[in-house]
């Protein structure tokens, strides 16, 4: 429990400090045009049949994906490490890690806040490129010490490529909505907490 209880706390603090940024430049440039979480992107999706087949098909790729990553760090600390072992005592942990504690904030900074900035000044493409390059960066840059460049450039690009599927989705299937993308993350991520708990 004690566990679980560390993975609110952190919840709380990362969707604060993730949100923060967006929040002031929200505050100072747009809050009497729109809702902050409008703004955002947290909103109701669009389009909810075509949105559920992207979902489906971005989550079964971002879920092969994680899988062979976490499959080749096996050794390696990563963010699900903490699960290691703990089978059904993990599971209330790990629900709050996937849900609240990365892809919530993850997604209102890249998707929420990024895409859709840049998305005004640069378009859409080159837009959507950014964030996802700026997402695979963020997940593959602590990596270059522990598996070396080779493998780390390969996980900045295979996130990368996750990032810019889930912008796409949000963005052109879901009319600007983050629910799916972070739907997406999340799935992913308690899958990736699960494998952790119960097969590593």
């Amino acid at each position: 429990m004690t566990l679980a209880i560390n993975k609110i706390i952190n919840s709380l603090l990362e969707i604060i400090l993730f949100s923060l940024l967006p929040f002031l430049f929200w505050y100072f440039s747009a809050r009497k045009q729109e809702r902050f979480t409008d703004w955002i992107g947290l909103k109701k999706i669009k389009g909810a049949k075509k949105t559920a087949l992207a979902i489906i098909i971005v989550t079964t790729f971002y879920l092969l994906i994680s899988l062979i990553l976490l499959n080749s760090l096996k050794n390696i600390e990563n963010a699900t490490t903490e699960f290691q072992g703990l089978r059904f005592a993990a599971l209330p942990a790990i629900f709050i890690y996937a849900v609240f504690n990365t892809s919530f904030p993850e997604e209102i900074l890249f998707r929420g806040f990024i895409l859709k900035r840049l998305a005004n000044k640069l378009g859409f493409a080159k837009a959507n490129f950014i964030q996802g390059l700026l997402f695979g960066i963020l997940h593959g840059v602590m990596f270059f010490p522990l598996v070396g460049n080779l493998k780390s450039i390969l996980i900045i690009l295979l996130t990368s490529l996750i990032a810019l599927s889930m912008g796409y989705v949000n963005e052109k299937s879901s009319d600007g909505s983050i629910i799916p993308s972070w739907i997406i993350h999340a799935f992913s991520n308690f899958i990736a907490g699960l494998y952790a708990a119960f097969y590593i």
